[in-house]
């Protein structure tokens, strides 16, 4: 499959745009030296001989989506070396030195001569992408050399180009995958409507990703302290400030609860307005001595990486991101089987949407609405009990996609030379 002329001149104009924004924006400056210095990263690190397979996450999201399958492959067929790219600096940047990757870089650019050249360098055995990734010319190039291709966790809408008349194009690539596994049969009807067949249900590995970190939660000696006497404490992650424009004013006027929030960005300036608004006695999680804790009825959260741990701590979570591009990992709090509220727009979450039918979540547009949620939860011990019943048994229920995509991946008579697909 040849990727049309229009095609190539959209993949340069994005290229364009980003080199245009760099000299402003920090972020697509980094992401443009990372391109740059990707075939110096394979040429230097790829190993001729060895067997690669090439896992490809957008940016950190898709990486935690993909990460149970990349280390049930790095523990179950160790002859294979992994090669994990990433499209955003907000995944390379935190993972580049992830112990189970074999080589970390940044994928260039769609152009089919960034295709070719890649894949020359890194002559994979096997494709993986996670999620949302359909990028044309490294696809037909895969295809072109035979590669066992495959896209997981996949979720797909009507409004997606795939379904649009003008979506031909789009629609070629999905022909290029040897198995394209989906979290629901909603995508697989979708997919079939248009007369793509090669399509497994497999569920959604982010399941499988937290019930991970449940079992390897770690213990924090500050947060079990001051919240140790509390007879009820909230736990908001990943919040923004419309979000705690809801939660605050509530905190403030309830002595008898604690608040840990991990606001989703914590640069000073945030993280000192932050503060100002809160009358209660407040922290930085970095600055309270464990023997101190207990005076603290609020912690803020000032580092990366302990947010999935900490939901344990609560009663109840509230999950950031509703009042505006969309919910952050709900799962991750539904996990510990504790009730999860969200802001409104969660319409793109499946997990969001199923939590809310069977009322381990719920859905806030407001102050009053928040009030009313969190006064039944904090004052009905049996309604609480019942909320986080409904959400731990919607985790347990939804386990298991990564040893799906795997067993189909490594059918149980392949041997460790070669993956290949079963028939």
């Amino acid at each position: 499959m040849n990727m049309s002329p229009i095609y190539d001149f959209g993949i340069n104009a994005y290229k364009w745009a980003v080199s245009l924004a760099a000299m402003r924006n920090p972020k697509a400056k980094k992401m443009l030296q990372g391109h740059d210095d990707t075939f110096q990263v394979l040429e230097d690190n790829i190993e001729p001989g060895e067997k690669y397979i090439w896992i490809h996450a957008s940016s950190l999201g898709e990486f935690e989506q993909g990460r149970p399958l990349i280390e049930k492959i790095k523990r179950e067929k160790p002859a294979f070396k992994i090669l994990l790219t990433f499209f955003s600096p907000s995944g390379y940047e935190v993972r580049k030195n992830y112990d189970k990757a074999d080589v970390v870089a940044y994928l260039p650019f769609d152009t089919k001569s960034n295709a070719r050249r890649f894949l020359h360098i890194v002559n994979p055995v096997m494709a993986i992408f996670i999620k949302y990734e359909f990028w044309g010319n490294y696809l037909s190039e895969l295809k072109a050399r035979n590669v066992p291709t495959y896209i997981v966790s996949a979720i797909f809408r009507d409004s997606q180009q795939f379904f649009r008349p003008w979506g031909g194009l789009f629609r070629k690539m999905l022909r290029c995958f040897t198995t394209i596994f989906v979290q629901n049969e909603e995508s697989r009807a979708l997919l079939r409507s248009i007369g793509v067949e090669n399509v497994e249900v497999s569920g959604d590995t982010r399941f499988d990703r937290v019930e991970n970190v449940k079992q390897g939660a770690k213990e924090f000696p500050v947060i079990a302290g001051m919240v140790k006497d509390a007879p009820f404490t909230l736990v908001m992650g990943s919040s923004w400030q419309p979000d705690e424009d809801i939660v605050i004013p509530y905190f403030n006027s309830h002595p008898e609860m604690k608040l840990i929030i991990a606001p989703h960005e914590f640069d000073n300036d945030r993280l000192q307005a932050l503060m100002s608004r809160i009358t209660r006695p407040t922290q930085l999680y970095t600055m309270v001595p464990e023997n101190q804790a207990h005076n603290v009825d609020c912690l803020i959260i000032n580092c990366f990486g302990i947010l999935s741990s900490l939901y344990k701590y609560g009663q109840v979570a509230y999950v950031g991101g509703g009042f505006g591009a969309g919910i952050h990992n709900i799962n991750e709090a539904a996990v510990y089987g504790i009730p999860v509220i969200i802001g409104p727009n969660h319409k793109k979450f499946q997990e969001a949407s199923d939590l809310i039918a069977c009322g381990g979540a719920f859905c806030v547009r407001n102050s009053d609405e928040f009030t009313q949620i969190i006064d039944s939860l904090r004052t009905d011990a049996d309604a609480l009990a019942r909320s986080g019943k409904m959400s731990l048994n919607y985790i347990q229920a939804h386990l298991g996609a990564t040893d799906f995509i795997f067993r189909n991946i490594f059918p149980p008579k392949t041997d460790n030379r070669t993956p290949t697909h079963p028939d």
